[in-house]
């Protein structure tokens, strides 16, 4: 809702840009919440990323999808846009493609590894291999000095009321998420070849 995702999304376009080759489409699922009941609720306005349609997913040769939690779940929103994808799914058209998954929760309990759990549900019944950056991020994963988002599932970050922004590693992850889910999109592309 305050923009954190999209703050995490866009360090991860940077670095899935980074790796030779490789091209990357910043996208943002409908709006299924009313006008009024977004102003009620003080959500900012939403970024300039286009609307995805469930058969753009079948152009892209890998995905990172990042969302904010709701009860340690994807929001309504994502998963509206996941149920809109019938059809691919009957024709496995996501089979074999990588997928990365980084997430906003609004607090340390707010459940960024259940929310990555609940999420993988949606990429094993399309026959995505789920690409996790596990700990290679390196020793800021073992860092218990401060507080961060991010686990071995993907990179995130806390949201609390919207002050609280992305901290310098948190954005560092999800940067180095955008790097790794592309160099291994890249293999098993040119595997493919």
């Amino acid at each position: 809702m305050y923009g954190h995702v999209e703050k995490l999304a866009r360090e991860m376009q940077k670095g899935a840009a980074s790796i030779e080759g490789v091209e990357v489409k910043l996208w943002q699922v409908a709006e299924t919440l009313p006008a009024e009941i977004l102003a009620k609720m003080g959500a900012p306005p939403k970024g300039n990323a286009p609307i995805i349609a469930p058969d753009d997913l079948v152009e892209a040769d890998g995905f990172a999808f990042g969302f904010p939690t709701r009860f340690g779940m994807m929001p309504a929103q994502f998963k509206a846009f996941f149920d809109a994808t019938g059809a691919i799914w009957k024709n496995q058209q996501l089979a074999g493609k990588p997928a990365g998954i980084f997430y906003s929760t609004g607090s340390q309990g707010g459940g960024q590894e259940t929310t990555a759990l609940t999420a993988i549900t949606q990429l094993v019944h399309h026959g995505m291999i789920f690409v996790p950056i596990g700990y290679t991020f390196g020793v800021d994963m073992f860092d218990m000095e401060d507080i961060k988002g991010g686990s071995p599932y993907g990179a995130g970050t806390f949201a609390g009321d919207g002050s609280k922004q992305p901290t310098e590693v948190e954005l560092e992850q999800a940067y180095y998420q955008g790097q790794y889910i592309a160099t291994i999109t890249k293999k098993l592309k040119g595997s493919s070849a």
